[in-house]
């Protein structure tokens, strides 16, 4: 099935969750935060969330800085 992630077309398989598309991706879990059809995910969900056809996958990423 086809969904798409941050804007791409990207095709996986039937029963995916969303853990397993971060573990695809080499995409840490603890440092995202998760968007599917516009809705925010608890992280605690990524296990048990199932992609279907045509979803709209967002992935933002923590990126550590700080003031000089």
């Amino acid at each position: 099935m086809t969904i798409h992630v941050n804007g791409e077309s990207r095709g996986i398989g039937d029963g995916q969750t969303v853990a397993g598309l971060l573990q695809e991706l080499d995409i840490r879990t603890d440092r995202v935060a998760v968007e599917v059809n516009l809705e925010i995910l608890d992280r605690k969900d990524f296990e048990i969330r199932g992609l279907r056809e045509g979803d709209r996958v967002e992935i933002l990423s923590f990126i550590g800085g700080g003031a000089n």
